[in-house]
């Protein structure tokens, strides 16, 4: 398999020896590797060739890997380091070895519904970790799922679907490709995810667990995501063969309602994030655990979005009126959910046992055979009278009694108070929890008043009435909220603008300037040093190039030369001298031409100026005694212009004499007069 693999054998950063291939997607490369310098076995995910070509892309990978490696739970694939490798973009990970849950799905499914939530569960806790720490993993499915050779389960790829899905319109086609079965409908419509879609890939997964098929199916990848869209994920426990005692005894109505809340395909229906959806995970868990099958306040809670509204809902309804319970049955009294066949199977399936059958107290009903008996003293009459009065005095009282303490159970007893838990740290409100007879919980948020550490608020708010073990959450305070400015100079506006966005910042005042060394449109600097602490949403004003400042070019056609070069050169512009040309107009060491002559330059723009040598200097022909008309012909053939000068009224018209003489140089295009009589 690695024979043309050119990576295998390679040595990445000097550090990381490629051993062999581990696996090969759409987007990335899995290799096993040795640390060289930790000496230890890794994993390394490369991303395939053309997916670093792109330098957003690259920022954004980095970005959301540094994400990911911030992440600390025993569910989730720990992310080491991250680098490139002939601009291809990779991570070191965890190497866990063992198999995917894709393979259990394939060679299991469909599973016993605790078995699911065993499994179900770990999965939900690690997401509910990353949206605690306001990452979304985007990509949920039984292949991101890794489970070890001890059973521990891990999810991988946290943050990097983010980064993937922003590059280019084939990486973004090959991503939801591959995981269009568990995408969410707010995906396929609008492209941005929030926590809940997590929680619908999620419910997804679950729904394959407990039926072994997925619920949208489709001839390709559009169709399943067009059923996603407008098909709402089935009860599993419809999708089982058999009939409907098999197929309810095999899945309670509140996993039903569990994985249906969690796959609604409007996000308002379903939890908000992973942490309440693990809420309600741990409570089916605990039912199934516990013998449950029916309990409808549970059904209930399991459509609960926010973990206020679970403990609401169970405050709301404290217990059904008739719990059905789970009794063992020989295993060949009930066929396996998925097959109606009467084939044994090896685990012990569940069976109904209903309210209404009889229980040890009301025994079932017998033949009565009628006697005749002899009559009774009236003494002895009197005393069974007097004893079956004391006994009913006796189970009145007793009854009384039970009501009573189920009363105050059911009205008083079974509540207490939420604990005062503000400005508390946490090992306090533990403690302070533990003597309230609750638990509790923390999830962590900013704060600009309470320092850090230190607890917000609770919900529900200390003195409210809840259920004894019921759970509080409580918010710690992560301190003042600020995020750093990124390097913005160097950067467009509109780069800098989305580098903002990013930051949780905003862009402020732009205003624009000319720069003769930072080109236009480029940012010259900002309001705020990089690296400056912001609060959320603070605005950084920007100062962006308009590029070098334009300049007038005059022309100095027939100027002196050194009068034009030097005011040329203060107005910024290099001149540059020309071949020097006679003239007939322009005087020498004037400017014969200029180059450019008009519009406008920028500093350092070269003009060409040509010096002129003035004209050319011709001999003026001897005409003398020459006819007037001959002898202009020949003057303006030599260049000049002819001026005739008649000395009498009625000359012969021959040539006396020329102004300048003949001989005389003159400059060519001037005019000789010529004397006529």
């Amino acid at each position: 398999m690695n024979m043309h693999d050119h990576l295998v054998g390679r040595v990445l950063d000097g550090r990381y020896e490629i051993v062999r291939r581990l696996a090969r997607g759409g987007m990335a490369t899995v290799y096993l590797a040795t640390d060289r310098r930790l000496s230890r076995t890794v994993a390394i995910k490369v991303m395939h060739e053309g997916l670093g070509d792109d330098q957003e892309f690259a920022r954004k990978f980095d970005r959301e890997a540094r994400a990911a490696a911030r992440l600390s739970h025993p569910n989730i694939v720990s992310v080491f380091d991250q680098g490139l490798d002939g601009g291809r973009p990779y991570i070191v990970m965890e190497y866990v070895e063992g198999r995917t849950l894709r393979t259990i799905v394939t060679t299991e499914a469909p599973l016993d519904p605790l078995r699911a939530l065993d499994l179900i569960e770990p999965i939900v806790a690690a997401v509910a970790s990353a949206h605690t720490a306001g990452l979304i993993h985007r990509d949920v499915k039984p292949e991101n799922v890794l489970i070890s050779d001890r059973g521990r389960v891990k999810v991988v790829d946290f943050g990097l679907a983010k980064a993937i899905t922003a590059q280019t319109a084939t990486a973004t086609q090959g991503l939801l490709l591959g995981t269009v079965s568990y995408i969410a409908p707010e995906l396929v419509t609008e492209g941005r995810p929030k926590p809940c879609s997590d929680v619908y890939s999620i419910g997804v997964v679950l729904f394959e667990l407990l039926t072994g098929t997925k619920p949208h199916t489709g001839e390709n990848p559009i169709q399943v995501a067009y059923s996603h869209v407008h098909k709402s994920v089935p009860e599993p426990s419809s999708v089982l063969s058999g009939n409907w005692l098999t197929s309810r005894s095999a899945i309670p109505p509140y996993v039903d309602a569990l994985v249906t809340t969690a796959t609604a395909r409007e996000m308002g229906d379903r939890p908000v994030d992973a942490r309440v959806l693990l809420t309600q995970v741990r409570a089916a868990r605990k039912a199934l655990g516990a013998g449950v099958m029916n309990d409808p306040a549970l059904t209930e809670r399991m459509r609960a979005r926010t973990l206020s509204e679970f403990e609401a809902r169970t405050a709301a309804s404290p217990g059904s009126a008739t719990t059905t319970r789970i009794s063992a049955v020989p295993a060949a009294n009930v066929p396996h959910p998925a097959s109606p066949a009467a084939t044994p199977t090896p685990r012990t399936p569940l069976s109904v046992t209903t309210p209404e059958r009889y229980s040890p107290s009301s025994p079932p009903p017998a033949t009565v055979r009628m006697a005749t008996t002899p009559s009774r003293p009236r003494d002895r009459r009197a005393v069974y009278r007097r004893r079956r009065l004391g006994a009913l005095i006796a189970l009145v009282l007793a009854m009384s009694l039970v009501t009573g303490v189920g009363a105050w159970w059911m009205l008083a007893g079974r509540y207490t108070q939420a604990p005062q838990l503000v400005s508390m740290t946490e090992a306090d409100a533990r403690t302070a929890a533990e003597a309230a007879n609750v638990q509790v919980t923390f999830t962590e948020d900013y704060s600009e008043t309470v320092p850090a550490g230190a607890i917000i608020s609770t919900d529900p708010q200390s003195g409210s009435q809840v259920l004894r073990d019921s759970t509080v959450t409580a918010v710690v305070s992560k301190g003042p909220e600020r995020y750093t400015v990124p390097t913005l100079a160097g950067l467009t506006k509109e780069e800098a603008a989305t580098a903002l966005t990013e930051a949780n910042l905003g862009l402020g005042k732009v205003t624009e300037q000319y720069d003769e060394k930072v080109a236009k449109g480029v940012v010259v600097r900002a309001s705020q040093k990089a690296g400056a602490l912001l609060k959320k949403g603070a605005t950084v004003d920007l100062t962006v190039s308009k590029g070098p400042q334009p300049i007038s070019i005059t022309d100095y056609t027939g100027k002196p030369v050194a009068t034009a070069k030097a005011a040329l050169e203060k107005a910024g512009f290099k001149v540059v001298l020309g071949t020097s040309k006679n003239s007939k107009t322009v005087a020498k060491d004037g400017i014969v031409s200029q180059t450019p002559s008009s519009g406008t330059g920028k500093k350092g723009d070269t003009i060409t100026l040509v010096p002129s040598l003035g004209p050319v200097m011709v001999s003026v022909p001897n005409v003398r005694a020459m006819d007037s008309g001959k002898a202009k012909v020949l003057l303006q053939n030599a260049g000049f212009t002819v001026k005739m000068n008649y000395l009498i009224a009625t000359p012969l018209g021959l040539v006396v004499s020329t102004n300048p003489a003949a001989g005389t140089k003159a400059a060519e295009g001037s005019t000789v007069t010529m004397n006529v009589a």
